[in-house]
């Protein structure tokens, strides 16, 4: 059937809580739990929200924070989204059969998915991957050398991250090419190996993307994070605009790749970025209450069932252990946010199996009852479930399934 999220509308239904929630309740009554529910009119909310924040740079749709294939296809039908970030060049080739202008977001030693890309003039014309080494090049050459291949296109990963003062590093450890000198001579390296064609040049901020500047109960570190998001983003934009002018003399790039959700509009103001990445954005999960500047739509959540009462005044769940990656910490579990007042108790948190919850709203709970609960940042929900039921208009209008609904695990 497939979804339509170029519809807009002036609606916003989950900024009244307690109608929002019960009629999930009600739309999803006939299907059993865990039950995953994506609201069309959040889902479209958030998909031209994310537009309006990027102010006119394209957005290339990160795709390990979705892992719904229709969702994928539904976003890129709307114009101003370009492209796709995978997150393992297995899924990126399964994504070829139907998409193109896929950037692989992390370098691969999937030696079987390499065949396959360089055998297929058609998949090496639309999967690009990504490298921060040579080593990562002598690895595709001893999996098929250049001469029984297709020329393999590359994405050069420039480390984003702040060596700032006093506090040090900031940021997450992916790419050893840090500075513009390092960027040159990995691009010149690149250019001198036959098979290889370096096309894009791709560069993360986490530590301004991935941190909320307004943390719940603590203002003075709001201050803090505030200010290093902005002292962090002017230290990259002019580093990123010097390597990228650096590269571009010894490569002829297509596009320079930056930022994510919590970054749209720092990234933008960049011009040496030509696209920008987002993807927890669209199912907006709780990690992006604390933020400033924007907040998104609870498009996804999902519902457990009550199956026991371990005392008055607690509740346990089945399931509920869909831990977001990071740092472990509360900030990674679930929210429980229907009905409201319930939190999960600090020494069992969010289990694989089972997790109790207590809180005002706890005692009136009974066996059946459903708990309604949204997910932490990206694509940890899709990786627990089949489909997403689709609301829209207080009923379940398609179902569409995960990469895990269509057989797929791709990390």
């Amino acid at each position: 059937m497939g979804i339509d999220l170029a519809v807009t509308t002036d609606a916003a239904p989950w900024l009244t809580p307690d109608r929002y929630w019960p009629a999930l309740t009600e739309a999803t009554s006939g299907l059993g739990t865990p039950v995953a529910a994506l609201h069309l009119g959040a889902l479209r909310h958030n998909t031209a929200d994310l537009l309006t924040r990027a102010a006119g740079s394209p957005i290339r749709v990160a795709t390990k924070s979705i892992r719904v294939r229709g969702v994928i296809e539904a976003i890129l039908a709307v114009p101003g989204y370009q492209g796709l970030l995978a997150y393992t060049l297995a899924e990126a080739l399964w994504l070829a059969d139907t998409m193109t202008d896929i950037v692989v977001g992390y370098p691969t030693a999937d030696s079987g998915a390499i065949l396959a890309l360089g055998r297929s003039p058609e998949l090496a014309g639309r999967v690009t991957l990504m490298v921060d080494s040579l080593d990562h090049l002598d690895f595709i050459d001893a999996v098929l050398p250049p001469g029984r291949r297709e020329t393999i296109r590359l994405c050069l990963e420039l480390d984003a991250g702040w060596d700032a003062p006093v506090l040090g590093r900031l940021g997450v450890h992916r790419s050893p090419v840090h500075t513009v000198g390092q960027a040159r001579a990995l691009a010149a390296g690149i250019a001198a190996r036959p098979g290889f064609s370096l096309v894009g040049l791709m560069g993360y901020e986490a530590q301004i993307a991935g941190v909320g500047d307004r943390p719940a109960g603590r203002p003075l570190g709001g201050v803090a994070i505030r200010w290093m998001r902005r002292r962090s983003s002017e230290e990259l934009a002019a580093r990123r605009a010097a390597a990228v002018a650096a590269v571009r003399e010894v490569a002829n790039l297509e596009f320079v790749n930056g930022g994510g959700t919590g970054s749209l509009e720092s990234t933008r103001a960049d011009a040496s970025v030509t696209d920008i990445a987002a993807g927890s954005g669209f199912f907006g999960g709780h990690l992006f209450d604390h933020y400033s500047d924007f907040r998104p739509a609870p498009a996804a959540a999902f519902a457990l069932s009550v199956v026991r009462k371990p005392t008055a005044a607690t509740a346990t769940l089945l399931g509920g252990g869909w831990i977001a990656s990071g740092p472990p910490g509360p900030d990674r579990n679930p929210l429980p946010v229907w009905p409201e007042g319930l939190a999960f108790l600090p020494r069992e948190m969010a289990g694989e199996v089972q997790s109790p919850v207590t809180g005002a709203a706890a005692a009136g709970l009974r066996v059946g009852d459903r708990v309604w609960l949204r997910h932490t940042k990206s694509g940890e929900a899709s990786e627990h479930v089949n489909e997403f039921a689709v609301v829209d208009d207080g009923q379940v209008v398609d179902l569409l399934p995960t990469y895990r609904g269509e057989g797929k695990a791709f990390l």
